[in-house]
């Protein structure tokens, strides 16, 4: 059933969206996960260093 409803979910965003607003769609998802990432990993090198001073 997961497989069909995933199946028909993608046929549906296929039929709905051109090739290139398709394209757009994952890039901009990737470049906010990237973003994000980004932003964690000097997070927690900022807080790693910060703790590694007090001691």
């Amino acid at each position: 059933m997961k497989k069909l409803t995933l199946f028909s979910i993608t046929i549906m965003s296929l039929m709905l969206l051109t090739s290139c607003e398709a394209v757009e769609t994952i890039f901009k998802a990737g470049m906010w996960w990237g973003i994000i990432l980004v932003v964690g990993v000097i997070g927690l090198l900022l807080w790693l260093f910060s703790r590694g001073r007090n001691s």
